[in-house]
């Protein structure tokens, strides 16, 4: 067994790669969506329920050839990550990866995913609540699958001096604006922030429109409300059980809002190559599973051993 370093990560999760990651994941979801995979829900246990107190959490999945499991320590609201990676077939460890740069991309890389299975491709305005890691995150993820040729931002502080940035970092326009104006112009929507209460008014979201939540995987916050999700054709999740339990806008939606037909798993659109129509709204809530996560370990993993291999050196 060996450990594979942030450093290892940070060289195998580069932009530059982003198909074989993005194509890691897709695979990943589709063995899940026809039973060939299995998700090992999160469970956390804290040694005193008060702000900052010290809280262990982990989730895991397991995959054809391997499995895995995330475990990650909370303390004042900040986090250490890392994956074991075992061998399904004799069950011995193979690794143990840090994981604080894979959870940063793998967040963003699933919503790309989504992205380019659920979005019109001719969309042209990203809009982006946040202005955080998962906001810079997802800007740059989303940028690999579609060619938008600008984005807005709704931030709460530097909007300005980050909206500059990001358009100097990414070679794209970005502007900062009012929530409404997001909303009102945007083609996809990403929310990164960690409100727990909706941001916007889902009434104003246009037809043809995504709208993918993803800052918070507790059940007492979201950032959608019920006015959007009942005006959604779909809300897509990575895993029903996940999201029934930890998605504040699928816990707190009032009764009939999501009727259960428009559920959706994004494995099983992946798997029927479903696209909606181009006036549908869609969302799609990501709470984060260890599928995830075991995924683009092993596709680190297997970068690391390859490049071994052919040096002859361990690195």
């Amino acid at each position: 067994m060996r450990l594979i370093s942030e450093a290892q990560v940070r060289e195998h999760l580069t932009p530059a790669r982003r198909p074989a990651q993005l194509a890691a994941l897709r695979e990943s979801f589709l063995h899940f969506a026809r039973g060939q995979a299995a998700v090992l829900a999160r469970s956390r246990a804290a040694l005193a329920q008060a702000p900052g107190a010290p809280m262990v959490s982990a989730m895991g999945a397991v995959l054809p050839d391997l499995l895995g499991t995330k475990v990650y320590a909370t303390l004042s609201g900040k986090f250490q990550f890392v994956v074991n990676l075992f061998d399904t077939a004799t069950g011995r460890p193979l690794a143990t990866v840090e994981a604080n740069e894979l959870t940063r991309v793998r967040t963003s890389l699933t919503t790309a995913l989504a992205v380019d299975a659920l979005s019109r491709p001719d969309v042209t305005v990203l809009g982006v609540f946040g202005s955080g890691v998962q906001a810079q995150a997802h800007v740059e993820a989303l940028l690999s699958v579609r060619r938008f040729t600008r984005v807005l931002l709704c931030a709460r502080t530097d909007a300005a001096a980050v909206a500059a940035r990001w358009s100097a970092e990414f070679g794209v326009p970005v502007e900062a604006a009012e929530a409404a104006r997001v909303v009102a112009e945007s083609d996809v929507i990403a929310t990164c922030t960690r409100a727990t209460e909706p941001l916007f008014d889902g009434a104003r979201v246009r037809p043809g429109t995504l709208v993918c939540a993803v800052g918070s995987s507790k059940p007492i916050a979201r950032e959608l409300d019920d006015t959007l999700l009942s005006r959604a054709a779909a809300v897509v999740v990575e895993w029903k059980t996940a999201a029934q339990a930890e998605a504040g806008e699928l816990v707190r939606a009032a009764p009939g809002v999501i009727a259960p037909e428009r559920l959706k798993e994004l494995g099983e659109l992946l798997a029927a190559d479903h696209r909606p129509s181009a006036t549908d709204i869609v969302v799609y809530k990501s709470v984060g599973i260890g599928l995830e996560d075991v995924a683009l370990a092993a596709l680190v993993w297997r970068g690391v051993q390859a490049g071994e291999n052919a040096t002859g050196e361990r690195a």
